[in-house]
């Protein structure tokens, strides 16, 4: 006769005893359950449809050569786009372009939208009216900006040539948007006009969070405007200086529409960003496929630059 007691069975829900994995269970533990899919396709289904879809067919469309007008069905070529892509000096130069506007509209876009939410944050008299005609170039659309600025730029009868004639600054009228070395400059200026006030908002959101206790703290102890600025307000305001600089320099980068109204990336090549030089080969010249490799290559850069970018961002922080 054994002595050895009986084992108990494990009764599930026991305590020490977890239930067993059933695939019920794990959709529940998972999220996945069929409620939760009906209730996350209506927004998954606009992503999939009008983002993920054309992203996908673009990637696969820059490995062939396909052309507008043909018949016959476009042939795999492998890399050969990217190999052509990699000798086409008016690309690189497009992209030479593309980084001087990104890197210029962004770095003056904050630096002056810090200056303006800084104004606003502060407990000024008509501080609404203030914020409200801030976000006026943020509403407009970029075809009219476009247009409003063509006007301002007009040689013969815009308000820019009219206002420095009147006070004997030229001689001359001069035509901004063709002149070569005045074009880019010119354009740039547009761009942080219109992409300012987005930069703003963010940053005016991000200074109200700022706790008044540590502002009132620093003022008892002394500090002034400058020091309280860089020891608890800058500090405060780095996790959204990060976010918003990054955002603005894909958004700049990425651009089409207001440079392509302002000069069609005139005079020459002198504004003619990656995406209107993508546009030209697409639907210009006729080759979908050179151009899908174009906007697969640009991502790609953009990407390692963003990557390098928030890596040394994030060490700073660390540190």
């Amino acid at each position: 006769m054994s002595l050895t007691a009986p084992r108990a069975e494990a009764v599930p829900g026991d305590r020490g005893t977890p239930p067993p994995r059933t695939p019920a269970r794990r959709r529940q533990a998972l999220g996945l359950d069929h409620g939760a899919w009906f209730l996350l396709l209506p927004a998954l289904l606009p992503i999939l449809v009008l983002s993920v879809g054309p992203l996908l067919y673009g990637v696969a469309l820059a490995f062939t050569d396909e052309q507008a007008g043909r018949t016959e069905s476009a042939d795999f070529i492998g890399l050969l786009n990217f190999t052509d892509l990699r000798h086409d000096s008016l690309f690189w130069e497009s992209f030479r372009v593309g980084l001087v506007w990104a890197c210029s509209v962004t770095a003056l876009q904050f630096a002056l939208a810090l200056g303006l939410a800084l104004l606003l944050n502060q407990n000024l008299r008509f501080r609404w009216l203030a914020r409200t005609l801030a976000l006026v170039p943020w509403a407009m659309p970029e075809v009219v900006v476009g247009i409003m600025w063509r006007l301002v730029y007009h040689q013969d009868a815009g308000i820019l040539n009219r206002t420095l004639s009147q006070l004997g600054l030229i001689g001359e009228n001069v035509d901004w948007l063709t002149n070569l070395s005045l074009a880019l400059p010119a354009v740039v200026l547009v761009g942080v006009w219109a992409g300012m006030p987005q930069t703003t908002v963010v940053l005016l959101a991000g200074l109200q969070n700022v706790p008044h206790e540590l502002r009132e703290a620093a003022e008892m102890d002394g500090a002034g405007v400058w020091r309280r600025f860089t020891t608890v307000t800058w500090p405060a305001l780095r996790p959204v200086v990060l976010a918003i600089t990054a955002l603005n320099f894909i958004w700049n980068f990425n651009s089409f529409g207001l440079v392509y109204v302002l000069t069609q990336g005139g005079p020459g090549s002198e504004t003619r960003l990656p995406m209107l030089f993508a546009y030209e080969e697409a639907f210009k010249y006729g080759q979908f496929g050179y151009a899908a490799a174009m906007g697969l290559a640009m991502i790609a850069v953009v990407a390692v630059l963003l990557t390098v970018f928030l890596r040394n961002r994030l060490k700073e922080e660390e540190r």
